[in-house]
């Protein structure tokens, strides 16, 4: 029995000790190395730079009063559309006391005069009736007479033009209305019923009663970097994304670029404007930030591959092609267009052919 253990102890070790080589010889042969393949697709290569700023209305007025004083009355609200001629607010005059005393006082000298003036017309039309005056004696009593009728009637008309803002009786449309002078949309309104306005005059731009604007014709300004500036030019397509309308894309013409730059955050800049192509079921509000994609060139339909795939070789390039499973050969092609990500194959593949993965 003792010998039986003993031979099975030496069987056992020797066993553990074979199977000890056993997986150490299985763990010191390498893995083969299997190569990833891709193929060439057919897809669009645009090549673009970027500009970035914000999306406003093309056409934007800012309406100010003709008269200064209080708004009395506000007709608009913020989103409102409006048309030409539309009203907006009502204007109540304050009057300068000085200004206003002047007139009054004028307007009573002027009935003064008119009064002594009509009697002294009166006196020396009868006295010409009777023969006593020659004709052009009495004229000039007549003529002194329509003149004072008529300085009252202006002084009567800047009395109330100091009071009212406007003559009553002129026909002409009151200055204490104020109106819209577009078709567009009200986007701001800075002032409230009380608040003191200003008319705009040489020394003062005048206080903004609203802010309104045509919002179906809106256009993209921005900036881009001078390295980049040389290389675009007016008529260039523009793809337009805007932050605030997620998966929709503008496209967009450019139609201005800044001959003087500026600087900003260290960089010169030059500011570019393009039209935007608007799309009926999607509303732009004023002022959404956007980046503009400027396509420098494009090549549509055509056959490419990623660019990361590509091996250079002094003046050629060429990528490596399956022959038969796992085994590769170089082949020089000629490349186009290239965005910096996917690059076009003038020839030298096909859609067919398994390219070699770089790692």
């Amino acid at each position: 029995m003792k010998k039986f253990f003993k031979i099975l102890g030496i069987v056992i070790v020797i066993g553990m000790f074979g199977y000890t080589i056993y997986f150490l010889y299985q763990k010191s042969q390498a893995e083969p190395v299997v190569f990833e393949t891709t193929n060439a697709t057919v897809t669009n290569v645009i090549k673009k730079t970027t500009a970035t700023g914000s999306v406003v209305p093309r056409k934007e007025i800012e309406i100010k009063p003709v008269v200064s004083g209080i708004v009395d009355e506000l007709y608009i609200e913020e989103g409102d559309q409006v048309k030409k001629g539309d009203l907006l607010a009502k204007i109540r005059i304050i009057p300068n006391m000085i200004n206003l005393n002047n007139a009054k006082s004028r307007v009573n000298v002027a009935r003064i005069n008119l009064k002594d003036a009509k009697r002294n017309y009166e006196r020396q039309l009868g006295l010409f009736e009777k023969g006593v005056i020659a004709k052009a004696d009495y004229e000039s009593y007549e003529v002194a007479y329509q003149n004072a009728q008529e300085e009252l009637v202006t002084a009567e008309e800047t009395l109330e033009l100091i009071q009212e803002g406007q003559i009553k009786n002129s026909g002409t449309p009151t200055n204490t209305l104020v109106r819209s002078t577009i078709d567009g949309m009200v986007l701001n309104i800075p002032v409230e019923i009380g608040y003191q306005v200003i008319e705009a005059n040489n020394f003062n731009a005048g206080t903004t009663i609203a802010s309104i604007a045509d919002m179906g014709e809106m256009v993209f300004e921005g900036f881009i970097d001078e390295s980049e500036v040389g290389k675009i030019k007016e008529g260039m397509p523009l793809i337009l994304t805007i932050g605030a309308l997620e998966d929709v894309s503008f496209d967009a013409v450019l139609e201005h670029i800044s001959p003087k730059g500026e600087e900003k955050n260290g960089a010169i800049q030059f500011e570019i404007k393009a039209d935007v192509l608007l799309r009926e079921n999607h509303f732009i509000r004023a002022g959404y930030s956007a980046n503009a994609d400027i396509v420098l060139d494009r090549a549509d339909s055509v056959l490419t591959i990623p660019e990361s795939l590509l091996v250079f070789e002094k003046d050629t390039v060429y990528v490596e092609v399956e022959t038969v499973p796992q085994q590769f050969e170089k082949r020089y092609i000629e490349t186009g267009l290239s965005d910096g990500i996917t690059i076009e194959i003038v020839s030298g593949l096909s859609k067919e052919d398994k390219i070699k993965k770089r790692s």
